[in-house]
């Protein structure tokens, strides 16, 4: 794929996954095809570096068994079909639930043309990956409950929200049973890598 000087987005991603200690840079060169297949590169390494030289790019760090990412791309909205196909990779090495950050910046908007009467095409996306959809739950409902709680604590005190907190864990619970009996017919839900995980655990919160 050419490269996209004429981009109308450039577009960052941002999160760092926790990989299984087995994982090898093979595997995680294969589970991210898509993205640097996108960027115009033969392999990983090729375009691992970000557009910026103040971002890691993308990199393994071997010590945590972690793969972190902070990488910008020029692109446009096809890209959200890449890093789809990315997570689905990932979510067959990963050893526990991660969220990725995406973001869209509108390289034509100029802020500063007051001619413009038009606003940014700017836009957000988050992705979650893990090894199984109880993991990949999981990490939803931290990421909610952190948001939740940190908006209403500007109103209540930390010790009054437990009855929040319960029922977004009832509505997680809710969902989980649904995605159980879904499996049981027969038809796994979009993201569920192949079978031999011992079946989904229900989250260490929903009870």
């Amino acid at each position: 794929m050419s490269s996209r000087y004429d981009a109308p987005f450039e577009i960052h991603v941002h999160g760092d996954v926790p990989l299984r200690e087995d994982v090898v840079f093979e595997q995680i060169q294969e589970a991210l095809k898509a993205l640097w297949q996108y960027a115009g590169g033969r392999s990983l390494a090729a375009v691992a570096e970000s557009s910026y030289e103040d971002e890691p790019g993308i990199r393994f760090d071997a010590d945590s068994h972690t793969l972190q990412i902070c990488w910008t791309v020029p692109g446009d909205e096809d890209f959200r079909q890449a890093i789809e196909d990315a997570c689905m990779g990932l979510n067959e090495i990963a050893s526990a639930g991660a969220p990725l950050e995406v973001s869209f910046y509108d390289t034509e908007y100029d802020e500063e043309d007051e001619e413009n009467t038009e606003e940014a095409r700017d836009d957000f996306l988050m992705c979650f990956v893990g090894p199984t959809p109880a993991a990949i739950m999981q990490v939803q409902r931290d990421l909610l409950v952190q948001d939740v709680v940190q908006v209403m604590e500007r109103h209540f005190d930390a010790s009054e929200l437990g009855e929040v907190v319960a029922s977004i864990d009832k509505l997680f619970t809710q969902r989980f049973d649904a995605l159980v009996n879904s499996m049981q017919l027969g038809k796994p839900p979009r993201g569920h890598g192949p079978s031999g995980h011992g079946g989904p655990r229900k989250p260490r919160h929903l009870h």
